[in-house]
């Protein structure tokens, strides 16, 4: 991050009325966190009016000195993370978003778990958290929020990867059939990883049974990447469908909404091939 006060949400200049709403929103919330101060130099300099005027009324330690030093940097930095991700936030929001409808309780929450954030793409997955309960208020749950402080780079770019096998079946909902398969352990995703997202609480991951839809029509459409897949059922009505050995939690729902992941070469063949049973042969490569 710079020492410039460039990034600051004050040098953003004309903004909309929706992006205007969240900021003063914040603003409202936790205490008038964008305020026109230059974040770092402002902090830096009235610490040391603040030591000099101190030297004279009363005897400052070294160890006083390097304590005030020490506030005053981490609070420039939290400070500085806070503006980032709410201005990185900015392009993801809605015309009709609706920040004021945020609860402060939640935007209280929300920036004591994310000021501490300074890497720039977990950064950036944190503004789309925060657009999100914009858009639509009640969007992300406060747990969901807290799970996700408790995740490093390692773990979000580990459920990024299970992302990418995610189809829409009426939900997102990653498609993993077989954890020692190679078409998931290219990109990491094999009983021991499934295991830690499973402790961490984004999945339900069962290596022996496995899951299903179940109650399904005889004809309905799903999707990978965009790319619609219509199954025909052998029953009328509640029909079963094979999902394999993962779900994903609420708060696993909710976070896939902010990851952008690309889809799986060979991917979709592979899932065809699992439900060759419910397809015409035109449709399996």
């Amino acid at each position: 991050m710079s020492d410039d006060n460039s990034t600051s949400l004050v040098n953003l200049g004309d903004l909309s009325k929706p992006a205007d709403t969240l900021i003063q929103k914040v603003s409202s919330a936790i205490g008038g966190v964008f305020e026109p101060w230059q974040i770092k130099r402002v902090a830096k300099a009235e610490a040391e009016a603040n030591l000099i005027k101190a030297k004279s009324e009363i005897e400052i330690t070294e160890l006083h000195r390097r304590a005030m030093h020490r506030f005053v940097e981490e609070e420039a930095n939290r400070q500085e993370n806070m503006e980032e991700i709410t201005k990185k936030s900015i392009p993801h929001l809605k015309q009709e978003s609706k920040p004021e409808q945020m609860e402060d309780d939640w935007i209280a929450n929300f920036f004591d778990k994310s000021r501490i954030i300074s890497d720039d793409e977990m950064q950036t997955l944190w503004a789309k958290v925060l657009a999100g309960e914009a858009n639509s208020p009640g969007t992300y749950s406060k747990r969901t929020v807290n799970l996700f402080s408790d995740l490093d780079k390692k773990d979000a770019l580990l459920f990024q990867s299970l992302c990418r096998f995610g189809w829409f079946i009426g939900n997102f909902t990653p498609l993993v059939f077989d954890p020692q398969a190679e078409i998931y352990n290219k990109v990491g995703i094999n009983f021991e990883s499934l295991s830690h997202l499973d402790s961490l609480g984004l999945i339900q991951f069962n290596g022996i049974a496995g899951f299903s839809r179940q109650r399904l029509p005889k004809q309905f459409v799903v999707g990978y990447c965009g790319q619609p897949l219509a199954l025909t059922m052998q029953k009328d009505t509640d029909n079963n469908l094979e999902l394999g050995n993962v779900l994903l939690t609420q708060a696993g729902k909710e976070l896939a909404s902010i990851i952008n992941a690309p889809g799986v070469e060979g991917f979709a063949d592979y899932v065809k091939e699992k439900w060759r049973a419910y397809l015409p042969e035109a449709q399996i490569s």
